[in-house]
């Protein structure tokens, strides 16, 4: 272990790229030593953001053999990433290589490392966490992987602690049913766009599709085995993630009621607008470069209940990988300040809003 408190941030793209940006805005509130990043590929189109991680504090890594690549493009590595992977108390990758990372390198540096994060496509990296849905199970010294869920998953997994279960419990929740309406490919990418929706498959025999299998493994961390089953359909857009949800549950609810826990839970924001065009365009005014830190965004029209108060539907937006970069910002406090991280991760609350 370390006596200093370093970040190694892998990968610079549309999780990694604003990942090395939080930890560099908060370093001092967040107890941070350095903040370093690799980059694994030399290319021009990439410079101008490199070198702007730099102007904020952030120091890059490369491969030794890559070195050469960036000082012809007059960017210098710190440090070669051995060095880095060694000085690291906390190493986040944001590649969609984590579990290949972990077998090739990560295994190496567990004796000096307080923990290495993964994200959302990584399954299997380690045990799932997001942030206020299962801070509770993590275990100092034992989870020295973990993985960080979906910015789709974090979604699923809030409305359901916080329609489904209620004051409850999980037992209140008989069935979760959700469609994933999800945005064809980040405004940073220029590839993968659609001409038209997509469906997507339902490659899991049990759960339909990734967001609600590992929505279950989520909660599963805390004993529970939920009924849940998700779908996902690609629309020929690139501003945001939406959800549709359908709640079976055990003890009626009223709408007001439901409309009370949304707005006492400071990770969900609630909203009149009801495009996914105007919420983005709020995130980007508003939020902390672009990104709104809520888990869920939910229009006060776009929820139902039944007559009887059983079932829940209802319509919500997902803030991209707002609600991720929260996750990997709590994940990697707690590995470095187990005791007082809850209270240090509130720098982040001016980015968490009631209402967009």
């Amino acid at each position: 272990m370390h006596g200093t408190k370093n970040v190694l941030v892998l990968g610079t793209g549309t999780i990694g790229e604003p990942l090395i940006g939080l930890i560099c805005h908060f370093k001092d509130q967040l107890g941070i030593d350095d903040v370093m990043f690799h980059k694994n590929t030399p290319l021009l189109t990439d410079r101008s953001k490199v070198q702007d991680l730099i102007r904020r504090g952030a120091k890059m890594v490369a491969d030794s053999d890559r070195i050469d690549g960036f000082r012809d493009m007059d960017i210098r590595a710190e440090m070669e990433t051995e060095e880095a992977l060694d000085k690291a108390s906390v190493v986040i990758d944001c590649t969609p290589m984590g579990n290949e990372m972990k077998s090739r390198w990560y295994t190496k540096y567990e004796e000096t490392t307080d923990i290495f994060i993964a994200q959302g496509s990584e399954f299997g990296f380690g045990k799932q966490y997001a942030r206020g849905i299962n801070d509770e199970v993590l275990e100092l010294g034992k989870d020295k992987y973990l993985q960080v869920v979906s910015c789709n998953t974090h979604n699923l997994s809030v409305i359901i602690k916080t329609l489904g279960f209620g004051d409850e419990g999980p037992d209140n929740l008989i069935e979760g049913r959700f469609v994933c309406i999800r945005r064809s490919n980040d405004i940073s990418q220029d590839t993968n766009f659609l001409p038209s929706p997509e469906i997507g498959s339902h490659g899991d025999a049990k759960f339909g599709t990734h967001h609600a299998r590992d929505a279950w493994h989520l909660f599963n961390t805390m004993g529970h085995d939920l009924n849940l089953f998700s779908s996902a359909i690609k629309l020929n857009t690139n501003l945001m993630h939406a959800l549709q949800f359908s709640l079976k549950i055990e003890v009626p609810v009223t709408l007001e009621e439901l409309l009370q826990r949304c707005e006492a839970n400071d990770r969900i924001a609630m909203t009149h607008k009801r495009t996914a065009n105007s919420i983005f365009s709020f995130g980007r005014d508003h939020g902390f470069y672009g990104r709104i830190l809520n888990q869920t965004v939910i229009p006060y029209n776009g929820l139902h209940v039944s007559e009887n108060g059983k079932e829940i539907t209802g319509f919500c937006f997902t803030p991209q990988d707002g609600n991720s970069l929260l996750s990997s910002v709590a994940a990697a406090e707690w590995a470095l300040y187990p005791d007082t991280y809850d209270k240090i991760i509130q720098c982040l609350r001016p980015y968490f809003f009631n209402e967009v």
